[in-house]
Order: structure tokens, then sequence, then C-alpha cells
């Protein structure tokens, strides 16, 4: 429980979980107490501008409102430009620090495991800096799990890793082996020279949670729900920078799910907090910034002002996007997305996201800096048959290459095996970065911000259903135990293993209901006969159809084997996981984020609990929008 005797002595500003500070004095030190103390009145800005995106959102619902771009006149919040003066590149931008100037490929994942000892989870750390990844994203949000304490454990394995301590070099020794023998199996030598030298090689990045998240061991002196992001960043930074300086690297931070330049200034002002807060110089922290949300790619040179000397480039994740577009266009009725796996790069909308983001980067500012445009995610892991592997991986190579090609200066992959398979795209053009490559300068008329929703021709099939469905499921599942990153496919293809797994996170779980949704609420029809499913082109998602399909992906997945969905959770989170796919694809109106009620059932395994949780959620956010996002387990009340 969260209680009064552990609140900050002198303060009163953030009472902590009970027992939470004692097991780990290393992560939550009087240091990063401190720092979290000196930013605690952020806390209240943050709230009031999540409260403004969903009054955004219901607005659009209400009114069928598109998004649009912004009033050149408009000033950007805290920053003393106008939004004009920002696309015109009229702001004082970020040099590219000297180990962020070639990231030909970035992995990431978490720095730990569901409920494991530090040494077992720092194993993660180990691949991760032995991958040769050019720099690696220890990520805090949608890939690391929320059960437990694992965002501290995350912490606690960073601190211990980046320091170099004796033990990570033990792991990291024995790790270096098992990486070699793999590849010389895979590739018939060894990726590892030198595992001294090699764990100096990558640049070391973190992702804080998003700022609509709450942390579920810290709260407002009040009770009331503490971010996330505040906690995620000032721990990190707090916990490693002397680290990072005295071995002469970037503090780095990627930052998720921003919608809004706004939403960026205040970033801005959290992290310059904090580095007044160490003595650290300004735009000593330097960003990146995930495009993951439609209304982000409206206001990207804004964005980019917002956050001024710390930014250094975009990415252009998929899969949230995806999501944004099918969030920002619920109430439209005739916006039906294909098929997933139709929706590529170089689909609709997504093709005039990649390129306002190429151009948005090769703007200059007033001093002549360029920022970095990384590309999206590579989700293969070479596992499975020899055809299988083999056609993934040309797959893989050929999505790099045309990355490269557009402008990207690198990419990312979700596993450390990926990351020699994929490198050599950008050996082989051997330039580090191509920063300020020449493309036309944005413009902003209302064909532009037409084409952000932007819809070509693709199928819309049972098996697209299906697929959407038995991923949508497995990953609950996961989330519940801990999995927040876990590599799966559709029940239909277990045991076939010319058909690959997919590493899977938060933003892929998101896309898969949110589709499910609009295709079931705006009524989208099949583009395909299906004479299994009795289905025939024109015939639409009917509620019926979606609770058979249901009731027989669940079916499967109790009847896997334990490879495939571990059998001790086939009665304690599987059935939660199914409690939280139908309420959310069933419910008239569209949950804001599969993510929240996923987190109010973690460690739960009650169903009837469950159950409660999830009609207690969707009845708030109906009735005013609201979202509960603590913990309801340390009674935290919600925001």
């Amino acid at each position: 429980m969260i209680s009064s005797n552990t609140t900050r002595p002198g303060s009163g500003r953030l009472r902590l979980r009970d027992g939470i500070q004692q097991h780990y004095p290393d992560v939550l030190t009087p240091a990063a107490l401190d720092a979290l103390e000196a930013l605690a009145g952020f806390n209240r800005k943050r709230r009031q501008i999540m409260h403004a995106r969903i009054t955004r959102r219901a607005a659009r619902f209400k009114d069928g409102l598109r998004i649009g771009f912004l009033d050149p006149a408009a000033a950007i919040a805290d920053t003393g430009i106008t939004v004009q003066q920002a696309r015109a590149g009229r702001f004082d931008g970020s040099d590219i620090p000297h180990d962020l100037q070639c990231q030909w490929i970035q992995g990431t994942g978490p720095a730990t495991r569901p409920r494991s000892t530090v040494e077992a989870g720092i194993r993660n750390v180990a691949y991760a800096l032995l991958s040769g990844a050019d720099g690696w994203m220890f990520d805090g949000e949608d890939a690391l799990g929320q059960v437990d304490t694992m965002s501290l454990d995350n912490q606690r394995n960073l601190a211990i890793a980046l320091a170099g301590k004796e033990l990570f070099l033990r792991i990291a020794e024995n790790v270096a082996a098992e990486m070699n023998a793999w590849a010389n199996s895979f590739f018939g030598r060894e990726i590892i020279k030198d595992w001294r030298h090699q764990l100096d090689f990558t640049t070391r990045i973190f992702r804080p949670r998003g700022l609509h998240l709450d942390d579920r061991h810290i709260c407002d002196g009040n009770g009331a729900g503490f971010s996330a992001a505040i906690v995620d960043a000032a721990l990190y930074v707090v916990n490693n920078y002397r680290t990072l300086r005295s071995q002469d690297r970037s503090i780095v931070l990627y930052l998720p799910k921003i919608q809004t330049a706004e939403e960026a200034a205040l970033w801005n002002a959290i992290l310059d907090g904090l580095e007044q807060h160490l003595g650290l110089a300004a735009g000593t922290v330097k960003v990146y910034v995930l495009v993951e949300q439609l209304e982000a790619c409206y206001q990207l040179m804004e964005i980019r002002a917002a956050l001024a000397c710390r930014f250094v480039g975009f990415n252009t994740g998929r899969w949230d996007y995806i999501n944004s577009v099918a969030d920002a266009l619920a109430w439209d009725n005739v916006f039906h997305n294909p098929n997933i796996d139709a929706i590529t790069m170089t689909y609709g909308y997504m093709r005039i996201y990649e390129d306002r983001v190429r151009r948005a980067v090769n703007t200059p500012d007033r001093n002549g800096h360029f920022a970095l445009w990384q590309g999206g995610m590579e989700p293969n892991i070479p596992v499975g048959s020899e055809k299988g592997v083999a056609e993934a991986m040309k797959r893989a190579v050929a999505g790099g290459q045309r990355e490269q090609q557009a402008g990207a200066s690198g990419k990312w992959v979700a596993h450390w095996k990926m990351v020699q398979i994929v490198r050599p795209i950008w050996e082989k053009a051997g330039a580090a970065n191509q920063l300020g490559r020449s493309f036309p300068p944005l413009t902003y008329t209302p064909k532009d911000a037409a084409d952000l929703m932007l819809l070509d021709l693709g199928p819309r099939t049972v098996r697209g259903a299906r697929d959407l469905l038995s991923v949508a499921l497995q990953y609950g599942n996961a989330f519940g135990r801990g999995f927040q990153a876990a590599a799966l496919k559709p029940a239909d293809f277990f045991g076939n293993d010319d058909v690959l797994y997919l590493m899977e996170d938060m933003a892929t779980g998101e896309i898969r209901l949110s589709i499910l949704w609009e295709w079931l609420h705006k009524q989208a029809c099949f583009t395909e006969d299906d004479a299994a499913g009795g289905v025939k082109v024109g015939d639409q998602l009917t509620p019926g159809f979606f609770d058979k399909m249901v009731a027989e992906e669940y079916e499967k997945l109790r009847r896997a084997q334990n490879r495939d969905v571990h059998d001790d959770s086939k009665d304690t989170t599987l059935p939660i996981a199914r409690e939280i796919v139908e309420r959310y694809v069933k419910n008239p109106f569209k949950a804001p984020w599969y993510v929240d009620l996923l987190n109010l059932n973690l460690n739960n395994y009650d169903l009837a609990r469950a159950r409660r949780r999830i009609e207690d959620y969707l009845a708030a956010f109906g009735r005013d929008g609201t979202r509960l996002t603590a913990n309801p387990d340390v009674n935290v009340p919600a925001i």
C-alpha cells in the first residue's frame, strides 16, 4: 500500500509504495528522489495537457473533425516563437553529438526480464551491447513489462551494466560465447572478436514511458497519480549521467507518444528542470522523438523548435502511427483500414508520413543544423525453418535498402540477431548519415493535410481479422505475464516453421484492437470470399461473426502447446485477455488505449475482478473522459 509513512520527509510532494525504497535503495537514492521532488510541479501541467488530449479527441468524435495544420501566426507554447518561424527554421537547434553521428542500426529492448534476478535480467543488456548495434534503445515503455517491480529492475540493471561493474562483465563474457556459437552456425563466423572492446561500441539510449501513463510505485503527495515519464527520465539521468559523462558518452532519451508541440515543450521544460537541478548545461540531455501519432505529423517543425537545442532526430515507427490514424478517424464511417500486413511504409498515408518526416529533418535551422531520420522497426527474428528464415531475411534486407535509399540514416531492429543481417546495407553505402540530403521543402496545403489520411486499396479478409484477433489475444496474455515484448504469430501458424514469429510489443497490440473496432463499428466489408467462414465479398464484420471468431481463436490458444501459449496462463491471464479484447472491440465508443485496460489488471488473475475493473474504466471514460490510470492494487486515486 502507499501510505503517509512513506512520504518524503520535509516535502510532502511524493509518496512511495511501502517497502519499495528499502528494496531499491540503489535506484531510489536520495539524489534520485530529490530530483523527482524538484520536478514534481510538472505533474500538474502534465495532467492538464493529457486532459486537453482527451478533449480534442472527444471533439473530433462529436463534431466529425479532422486533424489539421496549426495557424501559422499561432505561438508555440513556452518557446517565444510562432508556428511560421518554426516551419522556416528560425530557431536554434542542436549539433549532432559525436556518438550519434553514425547510427546505422539501433536495437531496442528492455534491460530486464519478468520476475528475474539481476543475473538473469541483465543478460538482456549484454546481448544489446555485444550485438554490434550502433545504438541500443533500452526500453522503459512499450517493450518493458510492468508486473511487480520491472520498471525499477530495468533501472537497476542499466546502472550496473553501464558502469561496467564486475557482475555485468562476468555475465557479458558468457553471453559473448553464446552469441558467437549462434553466429558460427548462422553466418559461419564469429561476430564478437574482443568482447570487452565490443561492449564500448554501442551508444546507450533510454526510452521513458509516455506522458499519458502513471507510475506504479510513486504518486503525488495527495495520493494522485504521478507521471511515469518524469519518474523514468529522472531515474535514468540521475543514476547514470556521471557514468556516461566520464565515458565521453551523450545522455540520450527517445521520447514516445508525443502528439503536439505543446507536449514537446513540456518535455523540454522537464528536462531543463532536471539539468538545472543537476547543474548540467542546458541541452545536455539529447532527445529523439518517435513520430507515433498522426497529430504530431502535422506539427513536425513545431516539435523540433519546441525541443530546440536538445533535439537530434525523428524515428518513423509503424505500429503506433497506424493506431493513431485509426483512432483519429474513428468517427469517420467511410475510413476503413485494410489488413494490417497491407499497411506497409509504402501504403497510402504511411508513405506521406515518411516523406514529411524526411523533409522535416532536412530543413535547416537558422544555424544550418539538420536532424537525423531513423527508420522503422524490423520485427523479424531469424529463427525457423531454412526456407522461412531465408524468405523473411530477404524481406528484411529489402525493407532496409528501401529506407536507406529514401534517406534514412539508419533503422531499428527488435532482436540482436538482426543487427548483423541489416547493418551491411548502411556499411555498403558508407556515409555515416544522410544529414542535409536535398528534398523539397515542406508545404502546408489542404491537399497535404488530406494526404496524411490517404487510403489505398487493400484487402480486408476473414484471415486478416483472425490474425488481428489471435495476436491481440496472445499479446494481452503475454502482457499479463510480464512479457510486454513477445515473439508471436497467429495460432493457425503454430507448428509451421516456415512462418516466423515476429517481435510484438504494446504498439502492435494497440493497432490490432483498433482495426477490429473500426471494422466492426463502421460495418466494413470483406473484399474476398471465405468459404470456411461462410463469408462472401461485400459481407460485413457483424457482432455475431466477431463473437464466433473470438470463441474459435480463443480455443486454438487453449489447445496450443506450452511453447506458444504457456500452460500456466490458460486459466489465469488468458481469460482476462479475452475479456479485455471483447469489451474493447464491442464497446460502442472507442477506448483511447488498450494498455490502460491491461495495466489495470497487472498481477490480477481473478476474472470477476478484471470484469469490474474493465467496467469501471469504460464507465468513467464514457461519462466524462476520465482515464483510470493509477495502480488499483495500491489504492492510488485516478487522474
